[in-house]
């Protein structure tokens, strides 16, 4: 597998609390260049992003990070806040407690609210997989599948664990047919990229490939 078919499922991303404007335009401008699928940002840049990028890029931005526990009403009133603002995918966080009490019934309710505000838009769903169990994350791939959102994603990369091979082969077994993957947290090496690619995801969510792939061709390889 070349660099150019992994960067073309990455979602080149920045969301460290402390990115700036500057910060935010040097990954917009890397990944127009290396032609990845989008940049995912903080809401508060979507505007500006997307102005600088237009048709060149997808931009994406995440609803209810890290934590999932904002209300529906919220969440959607930032989906639709971000879209407004010119956003192409939504990558939203699930509320974990309502997860742990067994409330299946309304975590879809919730994700399909949001995929209705989003419209037309892609919606990626965070489950937070490294604080699931097994079962847990079975019922996540049925509420995403229920839900009819377009992936599902295994981590903010703000919490305890990222993605994992054995999670997204998880996955691949549980969702629906028309549910996509995005892996997400720790991809810090084209190998672990690779990996995760050939098991089924068609999403890295990522801040490392470039720079590695950038290594690569600095050194030679």
């Amino acid at each position: 597998m070349d660099n150019k078919t992994i960067l073309s499922t990455v979602d080149h991303t920045l969301l460290k609390q402390t990115a700036t404007w500057e910060d935010i335009k040097v990954i917009c401008e890397d990944a127009m260049k290396y032609e990845v699928a989008s940049v995912c940002i903080p809401p508060s840049f979507v505007k500006k992003a997307k102005e600088f990028v237009g048709d060149k890029m997808q931009v994406c931005t995440v609803i209810g990070f890290p934590n999932g526990y904002n209300t529906t009403a919220v969440k959607v009133f930032e989906t639709k806040d971000a879209i407004n603002n010119g956003a192409d995918e939504i990558d939203m966080v699930i509320n974990l407690g309502m997860l742990k009490e067994n409330k299946f019934e309304e975590i879809t309710k919730e994700i399909k609210s949001i995929k209705e505000a989003c419209k037309d838009k892609i919606l990626k769903v965070i489950i937070e997989t490294c604080l699931l169990n097994e079962e847990e994350k079975i019922e996540m791939c049925k509420c995403v599948t229920n839900a009819k959102a377009d992936f599902i994603k295994t981590s903010t990369g703000f919490s305890t664990g990222g993605a994992t091979a054995k999670d997204l082969a998880l996955f691949k077994e549980n969702i629906g047919k028309d549910v996509s993957i995005k892996a997400a947290g720790g991809i810090k090496d084209l190998d672990t990229a690779r990996e995760f690619i050939k098991i089924g995801s068609s999403r890295l969510g990522t801040s490392s490939i470039i720079k590695m792939i950038n290594n690569e061709e600095v050194a030679g390889y």
